[in-house]
């Protein structure tokens, strides 16, 4: 029989840990003295309570190490739990929101989706706009841990061929989980403080600055006001870009940097491949806008880099309405969003090192029908791609197309439209954000859908977050007899 109380105890710290975070905001609104500070005292004592409690109700069943079954099922309800007690303040604070939209917003925090079931955020206290930024931030640093510590030793999605990059996991997920979670949270501070502080330096106040630093370097894209990044300057616009673009890289190379490894990062293929995807995309969208207005003009290159960037890397700010730009680049957004960042990073959706392998063995099997008694190994950064890789990659590509499809036709039998049902499906999944359209746009939000389709998107992020593949075991009914 499956022992459930390694699990029980470790969300149970998480949980309480998470409640201890919520003293953050809290200081916010006292600092702000809008007498909103309450509703964090509040949430913070139900949250370190209940996460207490179950902690030390499952602590004689605390082992050395997880079981795989034990691992699926923690990867799988650290997601679901958390975003039930970061909803907590919206619900018992000034957005007085129902559960369902609550739970929306924490969900599309935590995984770093940024999709917003609320509008008026510029009017939010000051308590709510720090906990969605800290819920990001939190976010990030977890999907790192995820990415470069379970999802390998899980054989999710051709990530095990990361196995042997900087750390060996096998036998001690535990363990290893937290002395890599110790290495990655030194850079993940130190990237964030220094976005602060050069937001800090262009002109974004202070508070702004500590918020939006957390949702750029976690990749979030939850902001502060309704339009987003519009109303800064061009100075915040560039910071911004550079930020996302680190956050999107491999975070276990600036690991090897920090030891006094240089080489790995510089010599990485999927990077190479993930920042000319980017040049040739701000190219194209730049000439769009160039040839559209008949001008060559830097506010056309800025707008076509930071809505590109934010898109491929699963951020999700705007600093345009995009949609007015014409149709090109409506379809063009949809599909560099369904490509995301690196493996090992807080960004999103497939990730560029799928779309290599994929390559890598299409290439080999054109070589090899043209050379029928030719011998072709399909390749990655030098290494043979071994068969097991290359079925995990490509079972994850089809249950990634087969969820946009089966989430697109849920929604649309919601009485969405097509757009808004398509491309609300692909943000979830993808974890991007803002869908197209007028409603999920980049000029709106998703207050506007109703709940079944709320409950729909925040089980499509949870889905997408966690890779798909790791949901669909728990789901098999073989993984419970087992």
């Amino acid at each position: 029989m499956l022992d459930l109380r390694p699990v029980g105890y470790v969300i149970g710290l998480l949980v309480a840990s998470l409640g201890l975070t919520m003293i953050g905001p809290l200081v916010a609104d006292l600092i702000a003295d809008n007498g909103h500070w309450f509703v964090f005292f509040e949430s913070a004592v139900i949250t370190v309570l209940t996460g207490g409690l179950m902690a030390l109700a499952c602590a004689n069943g605390v082992t050395a190490g997880l079981s795989l079954r034990q691992t699926f099922l923690l990867t799988s309800l650290v997601w679901l739990t958390l975003p039930v007690f970061g909803a907590l303040p919206f619900v018992l604070g000034a957005t007085e929101a129902t559960f369902t939209d609550a739970f929306f917003e924490a969900m599309s925090g935590l995984t770093t989706t940024g999709a917003t079931a609320f509008g008026g955020l510029q009017d939010m206290p000051d308590g709510l706009k720090l906990w969605r930024g800290v819920l990001q931030w939190l976010g990030g640093v977890g999907i790192i841990v995820v990415a470069m510590v379970f999802l390998p030793e899980l054989r999710v999605g051709g990530m095990q061929i990361f196995r042997s990059e900087g750390f060996d996991t096998s036998g001690k997920i535990l363990p290893r989980a937290g002395e890599i979670a110790t290495r990655i949270s030194v850079i993940y501070v130190a990237l964030t403080l220094a976005c602060m502080l050069s937001y800090a330096a262009t002109g974004m106040g202070g508070f702004d600055a500590m918020v939006h630093a957390m949702t750029t370097v976690s990749t979030g894209g939850m902001a502060n006001y309704d339009n987003s990044f519009a109303g800064f300057s061009a100075g915040v616009h560039y910071v911004a870009v550079v930020f996302m673009i680190l956050a999107a890289l491999p975070f276990v190379r600036f690991v090897q940097l920090l030891a006094g490894t240089a080489q790995p990062l510089v010599k990485d293929k999927q990077i190479h491949v993930f920042l000319l995807i980017i040049a040739f995309a701000v190219l194209l969208m730049s000439s769009w806008l160039w040839g559209r207005s008949g001008v060559v003009t830097e506010a056309s290159f800025r707008n076509a880099l930071f809505n590109v960037t934010s898109i491929t890397t699963g951020t999700g700010y705007a600093n345009a309405n995009y949609m007015t730009w014409g149709t090109f680049p409506v379809v063009m957004f949809f599909f560099i969003g369904l490509i995301g960042g690196c493996a090992g990073s807080t960004s999103c959706s497939v990730k560029v090192f799928r779309y290599q392998l994929l390559f890598a063995a299409l290439k080999s099997q054109i070589r090899q029908i043209h050379s029928p008694h030719g011998i072709f190994t399909p390749r990655y950064a030098g290494r043979a791609i071994s068969e097991d890789v290359l079925n995990s990659v490509m079972a994850f590509l089809v249950a990634f197309v087969l969820s946009l499809g089966v989430t697109s036709v849920l929604l649309g039998m919601t009485g969405l439209d097509f757009i808004t049902s398509v491309s609300g499906a692909a943000a979830a999944i993808a974890n991007v954000g803002p869908g197209l359209g007028l409603e999920i746009g980049p000029a709106g939000n998703y207050a506007g859908l109703n709940d079944i389709a709320k409950w729909i998107l925040a089980i499509a992020m949870f889905v997408g977050r966690l890779e798909i593949m790791v949901v669909l075991t728990i789901l098999s009914i073989k993984f419970w007899r087992n």
